[in-house]
Protein backbone atom coordinates (compact mmCIF):
# COMPACT_ATOMS: atom_id res chain seq x y z
CA UNK A 1 0.00 0.00 0.00
CA UNK A 2 2.63 2.08 0.69
CA UNK A 3 4.17 1.76 -2.57
CA UNK A 4 1.04 2.98 -4.29
CA UNK A 5 0.20 5.74 -2.39
CA UNK A 6 4.17 7.12 -2.81
CA UNK A 7 3.47 6.29 -6.64
CA UNK A 8 0.16 8.65 -6.58
CA UNK A 9 2.03 11.17 -4.85
CA UNK A 10 5.11 10.86 -7.51
CA UNK A 11 2.44 10.98 -10.45
CA UNK A 12 0.56 14.61 -9.28
CA UNK A 13 3.99 15.93 -8.51
CA UNK A 14 4.77 15.32 -11.95
CA UNK A 15 1.57 17.29 -12.74
CA UNK A 16 2.40 20.24 -11.43
CA UNK A 17 -0.08 19.65 -8.25
CA UNK A 18 1.29 21.28 -5.24
CA UNK A 19 3.47 18.50 -3.09
CA UNK A 20 2.26 17.36 0.09
CA UNK A 21 4.83 17.68 2.97
CA UNK A 22 6.44 14.45 3.66
CA UNK A 23 7.55 13.51 7.09
CA UNK A 24 11.12 13.00 8.09
CA UNK A 25 12.56 10.28 6.62
CA UNK A 26 14.58 7.45 7.98
CA UNK A 27 17.98 7.55 6.09
CA UNK A 28 17.47 3.92 5.87
CA UNK A 29 14.86 4.34 3.49
CA UNK A 30 14.61 4.99 -0.04
CA UNK A 31 13.95 7.97 -2.24
CA UNK A 32 10.56 6.74 -2.11
CA UNK A 33 10.36 6.45 1.86
CA UNK A 34 10.25 2.84 1.22
CA UNK A 35 12.71 0.57 2.79
CA UNK A 36 15.60 -0.85 0.29
CA UNK A 37 14.14 -4.08 0.26
CA UNK A 38 13.90 -6.10 -2.76
CA UNK A 39 14.25 -4.15 -6.61
CA UNK A 40 15.70 -1.35 -7.31
CA UNK A 41 13.54 1.54 -8.25
CA UNK A 42 15.34 4.67 -9.45
CA UNK A 43 13.38 7.65 -8.03
CA UNK A 44 11.69 9.90 -10.22
CA UNK A 45 13.01 13.13 -10.69
CA UNK A 46 10.72 15.77 -9.41
CA UNK A 47 8.88 17.62 -11.35
CA UNK A 48 10.56 21.07 -11.85
CA UNK A 49 8.27 24.06 -11.10
CA UNK A 50 7.12 26.57 -14.29
CA UNK A 51 9.13 29.66 -13.85
CA UNK A 52 11.15 31.84 -15.58
CA UNK A 53 13.10 29.53 -17.69
CA UNK A 54 10.30 28.86 -19.78
CA UNK A 55 10.93 31.84 -21.69
CA UNK A 56 14.34 31.30 -22.17
CA UNK A 57 15.82 31.23 -25.76
CA UNK A 58 15.18 28.34 -27.65
CA UNK A 59 13.56 26.43 -24.96
CA UNK A 60 10.67 24.37 -25.92
CA UNK A 61 6.72 25.29 -24.91
CA UNK A 62 5.31 22.79 -21.99
CA UNK A 63 1.67 21.90 -23.15
CA UNK A 64 1.02 24.22 -20.16
CA UNK A 65 2.25 27.06 -21.37
CA UNK A 66 0.01 30.01 -22.95
CA UNK A 67 0.22 30.61 -26.56
CA UNK A 68 3.05 33.40 -26.72
CA UNK A 69 4.93 35.46 -29.56
CA UNK A 70 8.70 34.90 -30.12
CA UNK A 71 10.49 37.60 -28.58
CA UNK A 72 13.03 37.51 -31.28
CA UNK A 73 11.90 38.99 -34.56
CA UNK A 74 12.08 37.87 -38.06
CA UNK A 75 14.86 38.83 -40.10
CA UNK A 76 14.45 40.59 -42.69
CA UNK A 77 15.24 38.18 -45.64
CA UNK A 78 12.24 36.15 -43.86
CA UNK A 79 9.37 39.38 -44.09
CA UNK A 80 7.21 38.65 -47.02
CA UNK A 81 8.32 41.76 -49.87
CA UNK A 82 6.68 44.90 -49.25
CA UNK A 83 4.51 46.05 -52.28
CA UNK A 84 6.13 48.67 -53.31
CA UNK A 85 3.64 51.94 -54.86
CA UNK A 86 3.53 52.85 -58.30
CA UNK A 87 5.49 55.99 -59.34
CA UNK A 88 3.45 59.19 -59.30
CA UNK A 89 3.40 60.54 -62.71
CA UNK A 90 3.18 64.03 -64.26
CA UNK A 91 0.20 65.92 -65.56
CA UNK A 92 1.87 65.33 -69.17
CA UNK A 93 2.16 61.62 -68.57
CA UNK A 94 -1.10 61.06 -67.18
CA UNK A 95 -2.37 62.91 -69.95
CA UNK A 96 -0.61 61.27 -72.74
CA UNK A 97 -1.83 57.97 -71.23
CA UNK A 98 -5.34 58.52 -71.18
CA UNK A 99 -5.92 60.30 -75.10
CA UNK A 100 -3.04 57.87 -76.53
CA UNK A 101 -2.60 58.75 -80.67
CA UNK A 102 -5.02 61.98 -80.06
CA UNK A 103 -2.67 63.83 -78.21
CA UNK A 104 0.08 63.99 -81.47
CA UNK A 105 -3.07 64.72 -83.64
CA UNK A 106 -4.59 67.69 -81.71
CA UNK A 107 -1.54 70.28 -82.41
CA UNK A 108 -2.05 69.37 -85.79
CA UNK A 109 -5.30 70.04 -86.07
CA UNK A 110 -4.97 73.03 -84.33
CA UNK A 111 -1.76 74.15 -86.87
CA UNK A 112 -4.22 73.31 -89.91
CA UNK A 113 -7.39 75.71 -88.59
CA UNK A 114 -4.81 78.41 -88.38
CA UNK A 115 -3.60 78.24 -91.24
CA UNK A 116 -7.09 77.46 -92.92
CA UNK A 117 -8.19 80.96 -90.85
CA UNK A 118 -5.36 82.80 -92.30
CA UNK A 119 -5.72 82.06 -96.34
CA UNK A 120 -9.15 82.69 -95.29
CA UNK A 121 -9.19 86.38 -94.12
CA UNK A 122 -6.26 87.04 -96.85
CA UNK A 123 -8.33 85.91 -99.56
CA UNK A 124 -10.44 88.09 -102.15
CA UNK A 125 -14.16 88.09 -101.53
CA UNK A 126 -15.67 85.24 -103.73
CA UNK A 127 -17.54 87.07 -107.08
CA UNK A 128 -21.54 87.65 -106.54
CA UNK A 129 -20.95 88.47 -102.93
CA UNK A 130 -21.46 91.48 -100.77
CA UNK A 131 -19.89 92.93 -98.20
CA UNK A 132 -21.90 94.00 -94.68
CA UNK A 133 -21.58 97.64 -96.27
CA UNK A 134 -23.55 97.18 -99.23
CA UNK A 135 -19.92 98.04 -101.55
CA UNK A 136 -19.68 94.69 -104.21
CA UNK A 137 -16.09 93.09 -103.51
CA UNK A 138 -13.21 94.26 -105.36
CA UNK A 139 -13.49 92.83 -109.30
CA UNK A 140 -17.07 93.25 -109.34
CA UNK A 141 -18.97 96.24 -110.51
CA UNK A 142 -21.42 97.45 -108.32
CA UNK A 143 -25.52 97.67 -109.25
CA UNK A 144 -25.37 99.08 -112.13
CA UNK A 145 -21.69 98.48 -112.96
CA UNK A 146 -23.33 98.97 -116.65
CA UNK A 147 -24.62 102.52 -114.93
CA UNK A 148 -22.91 101.82 -111.32
CA UNK A 149 -25.54 101.24 -108.59
CA UNK A 150 -25.86 101.23 -104.68
CA UNK A 151 -24.45 97.34 -103.91
CA UNK A 152 -26.28 95.20 -106.93
CA UNK A 153 -23.63 93.34 -109.16
CA UNK A 154 -25.05 93.99 -112.56
CA UNK A 155 -22.44 92.44 -114.65
CA UNK A 156 -22.86 88.72 -114.91
CA UNK A 157 -20.07 86.18 -114.49
CA UNK A 158 -19.69 85.02 -118.12
CA UNK A 159 -20.02 87.25 -121.12
CA UNK A 160 -24.03 87.40 -122.08
CA UNK A 161 -24.79 88.45 -125.59
CA UNK A 162 -27.74 89.88 -125.80
CA UNK A 163 -29.65 91.87 -128.71
CA UNK A 164 -30.86 95.19 -128.01
CA UNK A 165 -30.47 97.23 -130.69
CA UNK A 166 -30.95 100.65 -128.56
CA UNK A 167 -27.70 99.42 -126.24
CA UNK A 168 -25.24 99.52 -129.16
CA UNK A 169 -22.58 102.72 -129.30
CA UNK A 170 -24.02 105.36 -132.53
CA UNK A 171 -20.70 105.57 -134.67
CA UNK A 172 -18.83 109.31 -134.41
CA UNK A 173 -15.60 110.69 -134.16
CA UNK A 174 -12.39 108.46 -132.70
CA UNK A 175 -11.62 108.13 -129.31
CA UNK A 176 -8.54 107.09 -127.47
CA UNK A 177 -9.77 103.39 -126.62
CA UNK A 178 -6.70 102.55 -123.80
CA UNK A 179 -5.07 105.21 -121.17
CA UNK A 180 -2.79 104.55 -118.55
CA UNK A 181 -5.03 103.97 -116.10
CA UNK A 182 -4.13 106.88 -113.64
CA UNK A 183 -5.85 109.97 -113.87
CA UNK A 184 -4.96 113.55 -113.25
CA UNK A 185 -7.22 116.55 -110.90
CA UNK A 186 -8.38 119.23 -113.16
CA UNK A 187 -7.84 122.76 -111.51
CA UNK A 188 -10.04 124.42 -110.42
CA UNK A 189 -13.13 124.55 -107.42
CA UNK A 190 -16.56 126.28 -106.87
CA UNK A 191 -19.12 128.01 -105.26
CA UNK A 192 -21.41 125.24 -102.82
CA UNK A 193 -24.42 124.86 -104.58
CA UNK A 194 -27.39 123.78 -102.97
CA UNK A 195 -29.30 126.20 -99.63
CA UNK A 196 -29.30 122.61 -97.33
CA UNK A 197 -28.54 119.78 -96.72
CA UNK A 198 -25.78 117.36 -96.55
CA UNK A 199 -22.19 118.58 -98.17
CA UNK A 200 -20.92 115.94 -101.04
CA UNK A 201 -17.56 117.47 -102.31
CA UNK A 202 -16.27 115.88 -105.81
CA UNK A 203 -13.15 116.70 -108.08
CA UNK A 204 -13.12 116.24 -112.02
CA UNK A 205 -10.34 114.21 -113.42
CA UNK A 206 -9.38 112.95 -116.46
CA UNK A 207 -7.37 109.35 -117.11
CA UNK A 208 -3.44 110.33 -118.24
CA UNK A 209 -2.89 109.46 -122.14
CA UNK A 210 -5.99 110.94 -123.72
CA UNK A 211 -5.59 112.35 -126.55
CA UNK A 212 -7.24 115.44 -125.38
CA UNK A 213 -9.17 116.68 -129.32
CA UNK A 214 -11.49 113.80 -128.66
CA UNK A 215 -13.22 115.94 -125.73
CA UNK A 216 -11.64 119.18 -126.04
CA UNK A 217 -9.50 118.96 -123.22
CA UNK A 218 -9.66 119.10 -119.39
CA UNK A 219 -10.80 122.32 -119.29
CA UNK A 220 -13.60 121.68 -121.68
CA UNK A 221 -14.93 118.37 -119.77
CA UNK A 222 -14.38 120.07 -115.90
CA UNK A 223 -16.11 123.31 -117.09
CA UNK A 224 -19.69 120.48 -118.62
CA UNK A 225 -19.05 118.18 -115.12
CA UNK A 226 -19.65 121.62 -113.09
CA UNK A 227 -22.41 123.33 -115.00
CA UNK A 228 -24.52 120.24 -114.97
CA UNK A 229 -24.36 119.38 -111.19
CA UNK A 230 -24.79 123.57 -110.56
CA UNK A 231 -28.21 123.62 -112.53
CA UNK A 232 -30.97 123.98 -110.57
CA UNK A 233 -32.36 120.95 -112.35
CA UNK A 234 -29.86 118.57 -110.51
CA UNK A 235 -29.44 117.12 -107.36
CA UNK A 236 -29.88 120.42 -105.58
CA UNK A 237 -32.79 121.11 -106.60
CA UNK A 238 -34.88 119.50 -103.08
CA UNK A 239 -32.34 121.09 -100.53
CA UNK A 240 -31.68 117.68 -100.03
CA UNK A 241 -27.98 117.91 -100.04
CA UNK A 242 -24.98 120.66 -101.16
CA UNK A 243 -22.52 120.05 -103.90
CA UNK A 244 -18.98 121.90 -104.33
CA UNK A 245 -16.29 121.54 -106.77
CA UNK A 246 -12.66 121.03 -105.14
CA UNK A 247 -9.30 120.99 -106.47
CA UNK A 248 -6.23 118.32 -105.90
CA UNK A 249 -5.62 120.52 -102.25
CA UNK A 250 -8.67 118.97 -100.74
CA UNK A 251 -7.58 115.96 -98.52
CA UNK A 252 -10.54 113.90 -99.26
CA UNK A 253 -13.27 114.42 -101.38
CA UNK A 254 -16.78 112.68 -101.66
CA UNK A 255 -15.76 111.50 -105.01
CA UNK A 256 -14.30 111.72 -108.00
CA UNK A 257 -15.92 112.33 -111.55
CA UNK A 258 -13.68 110.66 -113.66
CA UNK A 259 -13.37 110.71 -117.95
CA UNK A 260 -12.00 107.50 -118.72
CA UNK A 261 -11.03 105.42 -121.85
CA UNK A 262 -13.20 101.99 -122.86
CA UNK A 263 -10.69 99.61 -122.10
CA UNK A 264 -9.95 100.98 -118.45
CA UNK A 265 -13.62 100.87 -117.67
CA UNK A 266 -13.72 97.50 -118.96
CA UNK A 267 -11.43 96.11 -116.09
CA UNK A 268 -13.46 93.73 -113.64
CA UNK A 269 -11.80 96.47 -110.63
CA UNK A 270 -13.85 99.17 -112.83
CA UNK A 271 -16.98 98.70 -115.21
CA UNK A 272 -16.68 95.46 -116.06
CA UNK A 273 -17.73 94.46 -119.45
CA UNK A 274 -19.61 91.16 -119.34
CA UNK A 275 -22.34 92.98 -121.35
CA UNK A 276 -20.55 93.49 -124.63
CA UNK A 277 -22.01 97.33 -124.65
CA UNK A 278 -19.90 100.50 -123.58
CA UNK A 279 -21.42 102.22 -120.39
CA UNK A 280 -20.01 104.47 -117.74
CA UNK A 281 -20.45 103.98 -113.84
CA UNK A 282 -19.94 104.84 -110.54
CA UNK A 283 -17.23 102.36 -108.67
CA UNK A 284 -17.88 102.77 -104.61
CA UNK A 285 -14.57 100.93 -103.83
CA UNK A 286 -12.66 104.27 -105.81
CA UNK A 287 -15.34 106.58 -104.76
CA UNK A 288 -15.18 107.49 -108.33
CA UNK A 289 -17.34 108.19 -111.07
CA UNK A 290 -16.35 106.61 -114.26
CA UNK A 291 -17.77 108.60 -117.22
CA UNK A 292 -16.70 106.26 -120.67
CA UNK A 293 -14.93 108.41 -123.31
CA UNK A 294 -16.70 106.29 -125.86
CA UNK A 295 -19.89 107.21 -124.24
CA UNK A 296 -19.16 111.23 -123.87
CA UNK A 297 -18.26 111.16 -127.72
CA UNK A 298 -20.40 109.49 -129.40
CA UNK A 299 -23.47 109.30 -126.68
CA UNK A 300 -26.53 106.88 -127.01
CA UNK A 301 -29.02 105.89 -129.53
CA UNK A 302 -32.14 106.87 -127.35
CA UNK A 303 -30.57 111.07 -127.28
CA UNK A 304 -29.83 110.59 -131.06
CA UNK A 305 -28.01 113.34 -131.82
CA UNK A 306 -28.53 115.41 -129.14
CA UNK A 307 -25.18 114.91 -127.24
CA UNK A 308 -25.76 117.86 -124.67
CA UNK A 309 -28.65 116.22 -123.70
CA UNK A 310 -26.37 112.79 -123.30
CA UNK A 311 -24.50 114.31 -121.09
CA UNK A 312 -26.13 116.00 -118.91
CA UNK A 313 -27.88 112.34 -117.97
CA UNK A 314 -24.33 110.61 -118.14
CA UNK A 315 -23.02 113.32 -115.44
CA UNK A 316 -26.46 113.27 -113.07
CA UNK A 317 -27.27 109.00 -113.21
CA UNK A 318 -23.23 108.47 -112.59
CA UNK A 319 -23.31 111.00 -109.52
CA UNK A 320 -26.65 110.14 -108.53
CA UNK A 321 -25.36 106.63 -107.87
CA UNK A 322 -22.34 108.01 -105.90
CA UNK A 323 -25.32 110.10 -103.93
CA UNK A 324 -26.67 106.43 -103.37
CA UNK A 325 -29.62 106.51 -105.85
CA UNK A 326 -30.80 102.65 -107.43
CA UNK A 327 -32.08 102.08 -110.56
CA UNK A 328 -35.93 102.70 -111.56
CA UNK A 329 -37.98 101.93 -114.66
CA UNK A 330 -40.22 104.16 -116.97
CA UNK A 331 -43.43 105.50 -114.87
CA UNK A 332 -45.15 105.43 -117.98
CA UNK A 333 -45.68 105.82 -121.57
CA UNK A 334 -44.32 109.01 -123.27
CA UNK A 335 -43.72 110.29 -119.68
CA UNK A 336 -40.20 111.72 -118.92
CA UNK A 337 -37.65 108.88 -118.20
CA UNK A 338 -36.39 108.92 -114.52
CA UNK A 339 -32.47 109.98 -114.47
CA UNK A 340 -31.58 106.70 -112.59
CA UNK A 341 -33.35 104.67 -115.25
CA UNK A 342 -30.34 103.16 -117.53
CA UNK A 343 -31.19 105.03 -120.64
CA UNK A 344 -27.65 104.83 -121.90
CA UNK A 345 -29.31 101.55 -123.37
CA UNK A 346 -32.75 102.27 -124.25
CA UNK A 347 -36.17 104.18 -122.45
CA UNK A 348 -37.91 101.11 -123.09
CA UNK A 349 -38.78 98.97 -120.05
CA UNK A 350 -38.67 95.87 -121.86
CA UNK A 351 -34.80 95.92 -123.22
CA UNK A 352 -33.42 97.49 -119.98
CA UNK A 353 -34.98 94.81 -117.80
CA UNK A 354 -33.70 92.15 -120.42
CA UNK A 355 -30.75 93.61 -119.19
CA UNK A 356 -30.68 93.74 -115.60
CA UNK A 357 -32.84 90.27 -115.34
CA UNK A 358 -29.31 87.81 -116.15
CA UNK A 359 -27.19 86.01 -114.01
CA UNK A 360 -25.41 88.80 -111.61
CA UNK A 361 -27.52 91.51 -113.49
CA UNK A 362 -29.84 93.87 -110.97
CA UNK A 363 -32.35 91.76 -111.05
CA UNK A 364 -36.14 93.36 -110.45
CA UNK A 365 -35.04 96.69 -110.29
CA UNK A 366 -36.76 97.17 -113.98
CA UNK A 367 -40.46 95.13 -114.94
CA UNK A 368 -40.48 94.15 -118.45
CA UNK A 369 -44.33 95.86 -118.26
CA UNK A 370 -43.71 97.19 -122.25
CA UNK A 371 -43.58 101.14 -121.26
CA UNK A 372 -41.40 103.26 -123.38
CA UNK A 373 -40.90 106.74 -121.68
CA UNK A 374 -38.97 109.69 -123.54
CA UNK A 375 -35.23 110.56 -122.83
CA UNK A 376 -34.91 113.02 -119.43
CA UNK A 377 -31.50 114.27 -118.47
CA UNK A 378 -32.38 115.65 -114.79
CA UNK A 379 -33.62 114.42 -111.70
CA UNK A 380 -36.27 117.29 -112.05
CA UNK A 381 -36.67 118.43 -115.16
CA UNK A 382 -39.11 120.92 -114.10
CA UNK A 383 -38.10 122.43 -110.36
CA UNK A 384 -40.06 125.28 -108.22
CA UNK A 385 -39.11 129.19 -109.53
CA UNK A 386 -35.79 130.48 -107.91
Amino acid sequence: MDRLRQDAQDRRASAGGPSRRSPARDSSLTDTGSPRVGQFRPSKRPAQRVGEDRYRPGSRRTSAEPLTASWQPHDEEDRPARRKRPAKKSGIARFVQTYGWRVYALPVLVVITVLVLVNTAGSPAETGSSTASGEAPVGVATAGAIDSGGGFPENPAQPVNLNVPTADLPTGGPFTEEGKGTWHVVPGSGDVIGKSGKLFTYTVEVEDGIDPASYAGDDSFATAVTGILSDPRSWTWNGKLRLQRVDSSYPNPSFRVSLTTPNTTHRPDACGFQIKFEASCYRSSMDRVLINLARWVRGAKAYGADMTGYRQYAINHEVGHALGNQHVGCPGNDQPAPVMMQQSFGVADDYVAKLNNIPGGDKGKVAADHRVCKPNAWPNPTPPAQ
